[in-house]
């Protein structure tokens, strides 16, 4: 790898704010650990840093839905052309330790779970490959439409409802499930201290091609570097990730 994480310009001030160059960030940079020395505690437990982070979401998720609208009202109704909902509400796990309902566009047919079950009992590989990651590169639970909505990030459109009622962020680590929490360890600590977000630096470093230990390290190291800038910087990133579907699937 190019830039080792060591080489990051990080300095703590008087606010418990930790400024990093964001830039730095992604594909090429180094994924090995991150241990700051400079800041006792994630930047995000600062109050100064998560009032100035809610305000600019609350601002930027209501431009968003008011720009989305007709979109996200003909995503719906297409959606709902097989009879069932239009949207999938699944528990994660937020801010804090605490459980919310995460909304996505339905990208599954109705039957999911029981189509899971099945195909991870018939598939030796296909389990293998869930028990890594939860997930599956040919997932027989999407629909056609559903698989356009994933590599085009549409599906999570429906989340910026989680961000006006405070529950996600536009930017933090990635959301995830109960069954994961074990799997974070000691980390856990630096995800509780943000609220999960609609892209992040999971989403910008490779997204699904990161195995699962490189996740959670991306996650553990957004919360220790947390700047405004560095949130605008990956939100601009994330356009030219959803453009080329990188890792998406």
């Amino acid at each position: 790898m190019k830039n080792s994480i060591s080489n990051l310009n990080a300095t703590a001030r008087n606010d418990d704010f930790l400024v990093v160059d964001l830039a730095s960030y992604g594909p090429e940079a180094d994924r090995s650990s991150f241990r700051p020395q400079e800041v006792p505690r994630p930047v995000l437990t600062a109050p100064a840093g998560r009032r100035s982070k809610r305000a600019f979401d609350l601002a930027a998720a209501s431009f968003l839905l008011i720009l989305f609208g007709p979109l996200l009202l003909l995503i719906a109704l297409a959606v709902r052309c097989d009879g069932g909902p239009a949207l999938f509400g699944h528990r994660r796990i937020g801010a804090g330790g605490t459980s919310f309902r995460c909304w996505k566009f339905r990208s599954m047919v109705l039957d999911a779970e029981a189509v899971l079950a099945q195909t991870l009992a018939s598939d030796p590989v296909a389990r293998a490959e869930w028990d890594k990651d939860f997930k599956l590169r040919r997932d027989p639970r999407v629909t056609p439409l559903g698989n356009f909505l994933r590599k085009s990030s549409l599906d999570e459109l429906p989340q910026l409802f989680n961000v006006l009622k405070g529950e996600m962020s536009l930017v933090g680590p990635r959301p995830i499930v109960a069954a994961e929490v074990e799997r974070y360890g000691q980390a856990m600590e630096e995800y509780r201290a943000c609220k999960p977000g609609i892209t992040g630096l999971w989403q910008v470093s490779g997204r699904n091609d990161v195995d699962y230990a490189e996740r959670v390290e991306l996650d553990r190291r957004y919360a220790w570097s947390w700047s405004l800038r560095g949130d605008l910087i990956i939100l601009v990133r994330t356009l030219g990730v959803v453009a080329r579907r990188s890792g998406a699937y």
